[in-house]
């Protein structure tokens, strides 16, 4: 007796060992998903699968790996039209370019992402893109800026984790103070 594994099935088994961080076997999921999407033309979820091999190989360090799959995955949602997920395939693209130390690259990448996900009305993912941003710009010696991006991000934040409050807390009493 045989039992056939769905295109979605592999997809979760993927998200749930890339959470427990066994890489590898995530990504081997995500291509079998990958193929199956393709041949049943779900072709946005079939990038999501491109998308999502990106990240695996961005944790692997396998960055041609991670770019030509993060950039496959941009185009598909390009050509798509599905604007929410090509920004988030832009601020992948942009972690992957900071985590290379092309910081210039990903800024401006990160910059775009974030710009989308406004135009989209989607602040979450917008907050969580400016947070990226401004760790960016502080690391490299843009700290005024950065400062100002990651505050941004924070008070955008629909979500804030509990160190995030405090932290929105601690800018806060610190724009109070200087005025």
């Amino acid at each position: 007796m045989t039992t056939e594994v769905s295109a979605r099935d592999l997809k979760q088994e993927g998200l749930r060992l890339f959470a427990e961080g066994l890489n590898e076997e995530a990504g081997a999921k995500f291509r079998q998903a990958q193929v199956l999407f393709a041949a049943e033309g779900n072709q946005v979820e079939a990038a999501e699968m491109l998308n999502n091999l990106g990240l695996v190989h961005r944790v692997q360090h396998l960055y041609d790996e991670a770019r030509t799959a993060l950039e496959a995955a941009r185009a598909a949602f390009v050509r798509l039209g599905d604007r929410g997920r090509e920004a988030q395939a832009l601020g992948n693209l942009g972690g992957l370019h900071a985590t290379m130390g092309d910081y210039t690259t990903a800024k401006e990448l990160l910059r775009q992402a974030a710009d989308m996900f406004a135009a989209l009305g989607d602040e979450q993912h917008r907050a969580e893109t400016l947070l990226a941003l401004g760790a960016i710009q502080w690391k490299t010696g843009d700290r005024g800026p950065g400062l100002a991006t990651y505050q941004t991000g924070l008070e955008c934040l629909q979500k804030p984790t509990l160190s995030q409050k405090a932290l929105r807390g601690l800018l806060a009493l610190r724009s109070r103070l200087l005025k």
